[in-house]
């Protein structure tokens, strides 16, 4: 007798496509429901991943939570500064939603499991794992649990007449949204391994970046990006839109060691023009209009909450506490930031804000609105203790 229906999470990729025979071949399913999720991968990618689903699983959803994405998860890791070991996160952010869209279509069928193609190596299967056993789904995840190969899958694949879109030449894992795209795998796994520029999708190289900067005039408001050289635009048409101008500039590449959740250290390479642009531009508004004692502690808060987001635990309650404190501190974080892209590069070159935390008279050299005299009490007791100590010690 069957097990019934499992819901699978589908990308149309090598895992999630072999999950589909082997969920009925070695789990027992009858009916393996598949479920792409929209969060800004390339039309073409979703439009591949709907035809897939619908070829090869018994029913499919194709779900658009590419808004939702933007204002839920991009949003709020802007305020945050949010990024993991010098890099913006984006898969991390994503797999939370994903897993709740999942969980839905489990409820709305009338399932009690669901799948993913994570390996048990990576940082996803937690991610998926915590929602959906907060939901109470029980879990089959086949790449973990039978210990799969990507040589075997390709193999495996090849043998049930199941298109996929890497071969053994380039088994590269790729994973994309509209903040991020990830390249990892193959060659890629050695550190010493030059990537070769055809991994690349979103940036050109900084030599082949064109020879003119390009100055570009971000506005935020409350700490949210909102417009593009004075054209406002909403959240998605304004990532999409930096992607390309940032990309065509070369910047928005990374090339790292990051160490995983569970302890590994993996070769891992980004692209994420417009995260690189918009978290530099935001952190320097950040510098202007935040006090000293606000941007000292938020520093903290940010770290923390990019931590937790790395690990998917976007339902801890301290997640949620410390989003509230940066919600706060972003009430003043309005303004704009002129930055110059030129050849991989972004510099700052002017920001302004009406609620700046600066004044250029009171700092000027030219001024006297400040009598230098006032200093002199406060310099006679500065560092009072070490000169204190020093003294003893002679």
């Amino acid at each position: 007798m069957g097990k019934g229906t499992v819901i699978l999470a589908f990308s149309g990729g090598l895992d999630t496509s072999i999950c589909v025979p082997l969920l009925k071949e070695q789990y027992g399913f009858d009916t393996v429901v598949t479920v792409a999720v929209d969060v800004g991968q390339p039309d073409e990618d979703i439009r591949v991943a709907t035809e897939k689903g619908e070829l090869i699983g018994d029913k499919h959803y194709t779900i658009d939570i590419k808004e939702r994405f933007v204002t839920e998860q991009l949003f709020p890791s802007i305020k945050a500064n949010g990024s993991y070991e010098g890099y913006p996160m984006g898969t991390a952010l994503a797999r939370p939603l994903i897993a709740e869209e999942i969980a839905k279509i489990a409820k709305a069928e009338g399932a009690t499991a669901v799948s993913h193609g994570c390996t048990g190596k990576g940082n996803d299967q937690l991610r998926f794992d915590f929602i959906f056993r907060k939901e109470g789904l029980d879990i089959i995840a086949p790449m973990r649990e039978m210990n799969l190969t990507r040589e075997w899958e390709m193999e495996y694949a090849e043998k049930h007449g199941i298109p996929v879109p890497v071969v053994k030449e380039k088994p590269y894992s790729v994973d994309e949204n509209c903040w991020s795209r990830s390249i990892e795998g193959g060659q890629l796994e050695d550190p010493a391994f030059h990537p070769p520029e055809d991994i690349y999708a979103w940036t050109v190289s900084a030599t082949a970046a064109p020879d003119e900067p390009r100055e570009l005039a971000i506005g935020f408001e409350n700490g949210v990006p909102v417009s593009l050289d004075g054209e406002r635009l909403d959240g998605y048409a304004l990532i999409r839109k930096l992607n390309e101008i940032a990309g065509a500039n070369g910047v928005g590449r990374n090339d790292m060691i990051e160490d995983r959740i569970l302890g590994l250290k993996a070769r891992e390479v980004y692209e994420h023009p417009a995260a690189t642009v918009l978290l530099k531009a935001h952190a320097d508004l950040e510098r202007l209009v935040l006090t000293r004692q606000e941007l000292a502690f938020k520093a903290i808060v940010d770290d923390k909450w990019s931590e937790l987001g790395y690990m998917g635990l976007v339902d801890e309650p301290l997640f949620a506490a410390l989003s509230a404190f940066v919600d706060k501190t972003q009430e003043r974080v309005t303004g704009t930031v002129d930055v110059v892209l030129y050849k991989g590069s972004v510099t700052v070159a002017g920001r302004s804000a009406k609620e700046a935390v600066y004044s250029d008279d009171l700092v000027s050299f030219e001024s006297t609105t400040i009598d230098q005299n006032d200093a002199v009490g406060f310099s006679a007791y500065y560092g009072f203790q070490a000169r204190l100590l020093a003294q003893l010690r002679k």
